[in-house]
């Protein structure tokens, strides 16, 4: 899928980035080219997140569906290639190595939310990395 970006920037900034077919969906970068590679990053998080809470995956507009929108004015226009069979692959099974302690809290959290332990963990590290990409951004 190939979504539309539009990366403005201010005076004693670095360059921003708006997804405007996915809300809440942003990133950031010191040039052109690293802000055009951290939106890809951000996109496919975005949608991988959408996967994991079951939510349909928006197609793309095109950059003229979103051009004459007053709040991309005089923003510079890109196209982020997006592969959709990199997200949500197959499970591969893992060793990690936790304290007794941790892994009771995990299990009793991913009990309480009625998921497993490999599905919990998977979720709460998706939302970590979407985190820590929106306070980098």
């Amino acid at each position: 899928m190939r979504y539309p970006i539009v990366i403005h920037k201010d005076e004693h900034s670095d360059y921003g980035v708006v997804v405007p077919d996915l809300p809440g969906c942003f990133s950031a970068g010191a040039t052109l080219d690293e802000a055009i590679e951290n939106a890809k990053e951000a996109i496919e998080c975005h949608l991988e997140g959408l996967l994991l809470d079951g939510e349909p995956i928006p197609e793309p507009g095109t950059v003229e569906d979103h051009a004459g929108n007053p709040e991309y004015a005089g923003g510079v226009w890109s196209v982020v290639e997006v592969d959709l069979t990199r997200l949500g692959g197959r499970a591969r099974r893992v060793n990690i190595t936790l304290p007794e302690g941790v892994l009771a809290l995990i299990d009793r959290a991913a009990r309480a939310a009625g998921e497993s332990r490999s599905g919990f963990l998977a979720r709460a590290a998706l939302e970590a990395v979407t985190r820590s990409r929106g306070k980098a951004a």
